[in-house]
């Protein structure tokens, strides 16, 4: 697999793959132009001006050359995108996985076309996986030889309200990779195998309508048929897995019974949000399931139960930085006494954080999160990043730390999650310089550590892992 990436990086470098580039001229054809070259003058008498075409036959040429004028003027769709060549070992060995978590190269194109007041978005990205063998594509999973980022159109139907159909990424919310009332599907597989921080962000099959006032903003987001998150399933990641009781992976690989029926079991999300002095605030609502497989029937399934959330946000400045704060009370519809030990309780999740720059160039924040469980009793699994709740609140913190130099060209971060009463911890590193306008390199890890393998973190750490890529976009 190293040589494969190594093929691949090198390739990048070539010349032959820089787009648009012209072969040179032979020798001695270089340096002279068409200005330069005298041009003969006509013999005698043919310098008059051309004859006039018979009646009738000027009109058509006219016209056809009227026709090739706008054929040559009409719009070309623009391209754009990267090729990516990204590898990821593990740092320890994993019985139940093997020696990557990622091997893959990437060829990222993107356009867009305005005809009239619509906007037509497309996005997609051809893979080449040496770690999931899976070559079919998947909308759902992203796997295979293609995933489709985005495939929307945008539509202004009335001056104040904006209407956005199709495949799209969302997100709200005012955390730092800690999401409370962002229920948009997640890919936590790409998340903690070093991919592009982008791809976290999974895309929705939905329509969002978006109403702007002057008193309020108001987002409405309908998905006809339920996004589960892109989940830890075992064929890449190994995790832990309450039935059999251990930590899995390809031996076990995930499969759940999943809510697919189009306009039954379908999403709501809402938010409305506007200025209050020099702060946003935001309320939220949203009506579906749990994002990930997080429950288990008599007969052993996993299912995805259903789930209801209203909440709220704050952020704006405070002592020369940016203060946040999130909460959002989760309803467990399946469950809703907390009886249920196969069904995720009933919780509430609190967020505060600050961020600023504490010196030249330098950026720190830190985060506080509190999962407090409704029901104590019930004893509860919350897969795919997470097993048995031992304790009724979960505390969670997070710093991260972000450094440029060079001007602005290195970038060096780093993002700790630690849990100071459950004691499991992510620890994520990140370095990337920006060679030149093209091309992009980039180098890190995922450190997962803990004492108990059926905790959040902590289950996943035969997955520790580097990651390095090169990037050239066009």
């Amino acid at each position: 697999m190293l040589r494969r990436f190594i093929a691949i990086v090198l390739f990048l470098a070539s010349p032959t793959f820089a787009f648009g580039q012209e072969p040179a001229l032979p020798a001695g054809l270089e340096t002279t132009s068409q200005e330069n070259i005298d041009e003969p003058s006509l013999p005698a008498g043919l310098e008059s001006p051309e004859p006039a075409l018979p009646s009738g036959r000027g009109d058509e040429e006219e016209r056809e050359q009227e026709a090739i004028k706008r054929d040559r003027r009409a719009p070309v769709l623009p391209v754009t995108g990267f090729l990516e060549a990204r590898i990821g070992p593990r740092l320890q060995e994993d019985p139940n996985e093997g020696s990557f978590t990622t091997g893959e190269a990437r060829l990222r194109l993107e356009t867009q076309w305005e005809p009239g007041e619509v906007v037509v978005r497309v996005v997609g990205d051809g893979v080449f996986d040496e770690v999931v063998d899976r070559r079919n594509p998947s909308l759902e999973t992203g796997e295979g030889a293609f995933d489709l980022r985005e495939a929307n159109i945008v539509w202004r139907p009335l001056s104040f309200a904006d209407l956005k159909v199709g495949r799209q990424i969302l997100t709200w919310g005012v955390g730092d990779l800690i999401f409370i009332n962002d229920l948009f599907p997640k890919d936590f597989n790409s998340f903690f195998i070093g991919r592009d921080v982008e791809y976290l962000k999974a895309p929705s099959d939905a329509v969002r309508l978006s109403i702007f006032t002057e008193f309020v903003h108001v987002d409405l987001v309908y998905t006809p048929r339920f996004d589960a998150d892109r989940f830890i399933d075992g064929s890449r990641l190994s995790y832990f897995n309450p039935i059999a009781g251990d930590i899995v992976g390809r031996n076990f690989v995930l499969d759940p019974i999943k809510p697919d029926n189009w306009f039954s079991d379908d999403e709501f999300a809402g938010r409305a949000y506007r200025q209050i002095g020099a702060f946003e605030v935001a309320a939220y609502g949203y009506g579906g399931f749990f994002k990930g497989p997080s429950g288990i029937t008599p007969s052993g399934d996993f299912i995805f139960p259903e789930l209801a959330v209203y909440g709220a946000s704050l952020r704006g400045p405070f002592q020369g930085g940016i203060l946040t704060a999130e909460f959002g009370r989760y309803f467990s519809s399946d469950d809703p006494d907390g009886v249920n030990p196969l069904v995720p309780n009933s919780d509430t999740r609190l967020l505060v954080g600050y961020e600023k720059e504490i010196a030249d160039e330098l950026t720190a924040s830190l985060q506080y999160y509190a999962q407090v469980r409704s029901d104590q009793s019930a004893f509860v699994y919350n897969l795919p990043a997470g097993a048995a709740r031992s304790d009724r609140t979960r505390h969670l913190v997070t710093l991260r730390l972000t450094k440029r130099a060079l001007n602005q060209n290195l970038t060096l971060s780093v993002f700790n999650f630690w849990s100071p009463n459950e004691h499991d911890a992510h620890l994520r590193l990140r370095a990337s310089y920006k060679l030149n306008d093209e091309w992009l390199v980039e180098g890190g890890g995922n450190i997962f550590y803990g004492p108990r393998e059926d905790i959040f973190f902590s289950q996943l750490k035969d997955n520790t892992n580097l990651f390095f890529a090169a990037r050239r976009s066009f």
